[in-house]
């Protein structure tokens, strides 16, 4: 999973330049209809019930001779109210809305429409150095 040009900076400087960092309390799942891109231009979902879900990580541990950290439980959605659209993205966000993007991926494409609820997988959302 890409990081964002935001977080990139941030880490960048944090580690090499002394600039301070403070990472959020709360991490949050969201999805999105097209690409979030690493400046954050994609189409998030709204409407529908839709909201960005709390997601948390297990410990980072080298997997495949990278450094990887991965979500240990499912996330699951709130049941949509309403035609969500075509869910082809995700990103992990720094804040409940608004905020900063810190990193995004491609999910199977999967239209959410009324009475559905989508759940993130276990071990779905992983994020891999270098």
């Amino acid at each position: 999973m890409p990081l964002s040009y935001h977080l990139e900076q941030r880490l960048l400087n944090h580690a090499f330049r002394n600039t301070p960092y403070t990472p959020p309390g709360t991490i949050y799942l969201a999805l999105f209809t097209s690409n979030p891109t690493k400046n954050n231009t994609g189409t998030e979902v709204s409407g529908g019930g839709y909201a960005r879900r709390p997601i948390a990580f297990a410990a980072a541990a080298i997997e495949n001779n990278k450094m990887t950290i991965k979500n240990p439980a499912e996330i699951p959605f709130a049941v949509a109210t309403g035609t969500q659209g075509l869910v082809s993205h995700f990103g992990i966000f720094d804040a409940l809305t608004g905020g900063n993007l810190m990193s995004y991926d491609s999910l199977d494409p999967r239209s959410i429409v009324q009475n559905d609820k989508f759940i993130g997988e276990q071990n779905r959302f992983i994020v891999r150095f270098p």
